[in-house]
Formats: C-alpha cells, structure tokens, sequence
C-alpha cells in the first residue's frame, strides 16, 4: 500500500488498489475465520447510530467481537445528551476519548467527514443520508467477486430507487474503477440515476441505458441490484401501489428474461421490490450478500486499527 488507510467515508476517496486491498484481506478473513480472533482484544469500538440500522449495525458488533473486541455506543440520541442540546462536535470529541475507532450512521450528508476531521481516531461512515454507504460497497464488491469471479468486464443492471438509494451511489463510483461493459439504470422516471453519477461514467467512457422497465432488459446482465424505495427521504407523496405493480422483480419475471447466469443483490430490508418467491431460486444473491458484510466489516476494522 502506498499509505495507510486512515478512514472509510466515501467511495470516491479510494483507488483500485486501495479497495482490491481490502477486498484480498476480507477474503483472508472469510478463508480463515478463526485465525483472528483475539486481535481486537482491549479494543473498543463506538456505534454511533443517528439513524435506525438492522445489518450495518449489528454486523459491525459482530465483527468487533467475532475479533475480540468490545463495542460502545447507541442507536436512539432519545436517550444521550444530544437531546439536551450537545453539539455534535463535542459528541464525537467525548466518544473519541472512550474508543478506539467510531462507526457512524447519520441523516446529514457529510457529516462522517466533518467528524474525520475533528478526532485523530478512525471514522467508518456507515451511512450518511442519501451520500455515501461505503462499507455497504465494499461487500457488494466482495460478493460480486466471489460469485463472478472478476469486477471487470462485467454487465450490472441498477434497479429502484436510483435518486435517493446511497448504496447504488456508492457502487456506480466503485464499479466504475473496473471498466464494466455496460450499467442498466432500471427505475420510474421520479427515482432516476442522479446526473452526477452519469457524469462519472461519461468522463471514463462507460457505456450505460437509463430504462423504465426490467422487462426484456435483464438477459445480459451477470448482477441485478435492487434497492428499496427510501420513503423516510421523499417529501412528496408516492403512489406505492403502482409501483409495485410495475417495479417488483418476480421469480416468474427472472425466469421469462432467460438468463441463467443473472445474480440478484439487495443492500436489504426490502419492502416490495424483490418477491419472496425470488428467495428460493438460483438468482437469489442478496442473503449470503448480507452475511459477507462480517466478514468484510472485520477486515476493515483490522485494517483502519493497523492489526494486519
């Protein structure tokens, strides 16, 4: 490595190198999960949760202790002196003094950064409003290449909610490092691609298709990722009806695009967008995509600490 990896907070921060990196020490992880055990030993780790998390949470805490470390933190600011009125800087100061590495999870587009900029300690962003989801991207990356093979040269098809989804933000900046061949942006016209994105994509020469509809599109693609509608970040009223009855991807509509090769993701939960009847068939991808973010989330945490 040419430096050391001080911080995980945004995608676009990172080389090829760098992530390939962290992907052949999360490998090393899942081949060989007994032979770190104690690494974290005396080590504490701090989960600031701003923002409700089911799997980013508590597979991070599993990673921690799954290392032999120990976490602190919370996941309501009902119950810490944030609701007295402390500033958000003197929260990360004061946890910086009781930890050793902070993850954090927050509505403002941002704010990982900010706090990186306040504490000397390592700050994972596992999440910042509609911005950035970069350890979510990390184990996408991860699970591709496990089932694939190879990031390069590979067909991704994006579906859902494209505007407001930060995962899809995420893993548009990182697949773009590995010269796709072409990326499918599948979505209703008030949840497109952000042009941003189609600006990083057009600056590397990447082919990609903005499309309202799955249907007859999926039967190139080697991954489908889908992602929920974010309901908790649109002001506007939605009719949910009638997108789940054009915007769910069906066993039955798999099966019709004739692609046997075809992965389906999902940073999960879902809510309509992926049916249960996917669950049980050979394109279902997003459960062992969920359970790899342990073992991703430990390589990081080794490796933002210095232990490996």
């Amino acid at each position: 490595m040419d430096h050391k990896i001080k911080n995980i907070i945004s995608i676009h921060d990172f080389s090829t190198k760098e992530i390939n990196y962290i992907l052949s020490v999360s490998q090393e992880v899942y081949k060989n999960p007994d032979k770190y055990t104690d690494l974290l030993k005396g080590k504490i780790i701090a989960t600031l949760f701003f923002e409700p998390s089911t799997r980013t949470k508590m597979s991070f805490e599993t990673a921690t202790k799954k290392l032999g470390g120990n976490t602190i933190g919370f996941e309501d600011i009902q119950t810490t002196a944030i609701k007295k009125g402390e500033t958000f800087s003197d929260t990360i100061k004061i946890v910086s003094g009781y930890s050793d590495l902070i993850i954090m999870r927050t509505k403002i587009e941002g704010a990982a950064r900010f706090a990186s900029e306040i504490t000397d300690k390592p700050i994972i962003n596992a999440g910042d409003g509609t911005n950035q989801h970069p350890t979510q991207t990390m184990l996408d990356l991860f699970t591709i290449k496990q089932k694939i093979g190879k990031l390069d040269d590979i067909s991704i098809g994006f579906f859902g909610d494209l505007k407001y989804g930060r995962t899809v933000h995420s893993l548009v900046e990182a697949i773009s490092l590995y010269n796709p061949k072409i990326i499918k942006f599948i979505s209703s016209p008030e949840f497109t691609i952000g042009k941003e994105y189609l600006k990083i994509l057009d600056s590397k020469k990447i082919k990609y298709e903005i499309l309202d509809t799955p249907i007859g599109n999926l039967k190139d693609l080697d991954i489908l990722y889908v992602t929920r509608t974010q309901l908790e970040r649109i002001a506007e009223p939605i009719d949910i009806e009638k997108l789940k009855k054009k915007y769910t991807i069906t066993k039955e509509l798999l099966d019709n695009e004739n692609n046997p090769n075809l992965f389906v993701m999902h940073p999960l939960p879902r809510v309509y967008e992926i049916d249960k009847n996917v669950d049980d068939s050979k394109y279902n991808l997003y459960f062992k995509q969920a359970e790899n973010g342990v073992y991703v989330r430990e390589a990081i945490l080794l490796i933002l600490l210095g232990l490996i």
